[in-house]
């Protein structure tokens, strides 16, 4: 559903109170305002682009302070995932899910079961996978109600399958070191120092890889006995959350939340590269302008972190053709980052454009949008 001109009391609506009119509205096809009142589940799915594809993008599990919040997130990331799929050249347009976690951030198997039932009601529009407070158990919760779900554990080791977060940071580790390539002109990661914000699923395993290389790291993370124990474990500096973006480093990965490059972030920041798998990290298109004018090498983020829908899409067309899709085949996809990269930056160096406005145009026009 989405909203009405005129309410249930009659009352008409202003225009700023349509979902069409919101800043990060993008001629999304659909909005699905979900709430089930008896599992207590309120979500938002968000169909951004079905061109090529059944939109495929995973469901968050967040709660946000203020509703208005999700909405914002659902189109922001739906959008995005329009982007990587296009530019992974996956079959496959964008969409996005948000289930608003209450207070206590509980999740039940009644609201699991009561959001699969709305997946399948779309009908194979959208397919989900798990993102940010999703785990793949929920995934297999999901499967219970709807076949339009992937990112399902696999009892084979060679078969791609269950979490895709070792795909997402096999994709960030190999786009930082083209990054690193570009913009400090080195194949060699041996002390280079790198700020890594955010050491999760996909943080923590790019840590582990860069550290293997040789890189100086410094970890800040929201979870700070995790953080604490990771940074011992690779000999690491361990920096508060609110200093990693004031350290001097050559190289910024943001592997958290988004909307982090921001005017006051970016007028201390010290690096002179930006790579990390964290989604929307630009607060507002204009800073890609930024970025580009400070001469700062920026890894577009739908770009670099596609190793997980790869993996995702691949698992879930596979299924649908009877054939399993192997870890190799997908990393052999993932293998591509670093060209897509070259080329964005190349084709950003030739025309004196950004970087992030380099990408957006290819992407839309793999989606048919120019």
């Amino acid at each position: 559903m989405v909203a009405n001109v005129v309410n249930d009391y009659g009352v008409k609506l202003p225009e700023s109170a349509l979902m069409w009119n919101l800043p990060d509205f993008d001629k999304h096809e659909c909005i699905h305002m979900v709430h089930d009142e008896a599992t207590g589940l309120r979500a938002i799915i968000a169909l951004h682009s079905t061109y090529l594809g059944p939109a495929a993008g995973g469901t968050r599990f967040w709660h946000y302070t203020d509703p208005a919040h999700a909405i914002t997130d659902a189109l922001r990331l739906s959008r995005g995932m329009s982007y990587k799929n296009a530019m992974a050249d996956l079959p496959m347009g964008g969409g996005k899910a948000v289930i608003l976690a209450g207070n206590d951030g509980r999740k039940t198997p009644e609201m699991l079961a009561a959001f699969g039932n709305a997946v399948n009601d779309m009908g194979g529009r959208y397919v989900t996978a798990e993102d940010v407070g999703m785990t793949d158990a929920d995934m297999v919760a999901l499967s219970q109600k709807t076949s339009f779900v992937s990112g399902l554990p696999t009892d084979n080791a060679n078969n791609a399958g269950g979490d895709p977060g070792p795909f997402t940071a096999q994709g960030v580790y190999l786009g930082v070191k083209a990054a690193v390539a570009e913009g400090l002109k080195t194949d060699d990661l041996r002390g280079v120092r790198i700020a890594i914000q955010g050491v999760g699923s996909v943080g923590g395993k790019l840590a582990r890889l860069l550290a293997a290389d040789g890189a100086k790291l410094f970890l800040a993370d929201v979870v700070h006995d995790r953080v604490a124990a990771l940074a011992e474990e690779l000999g690491a500096e361990h920096v508060g959350l609110d200093d990693i973006m004031q350290v001097e480093a050559d190289v910024f990965s943001p592997n958290a939340l988004g909307a982090i490059l921001d005017d006051r972030s970016l007028e201390t920041l010290s690096a002179k590269v930006i790579a990390g798998g964290a989604n929307n990290q630009l607060a507002e298109a204009r800073h890609a302008s930024v970025l580009h004018t400070r001469g700062i090498t920026y890894a577009p983020d739908y770009v670099i972190n596609a190793g997980g829908i790869i993996s995702v899409a691949r698992e879930y067309l596979g299924q649908r053709d009877g054939v399993h899709c192997s870890v190799d085949s997908v990393m052999a996809e993932v293998s591509k980052i670093p060209a897509r990269l070259h080329e964005i930056w190349a084709q950003s160096r030739t025309d004196n454009v950004p970087a992030a406005n380099v990408a957006d145009a290819m992407a839309q026009a793999k989606i048919g949008r120019i």
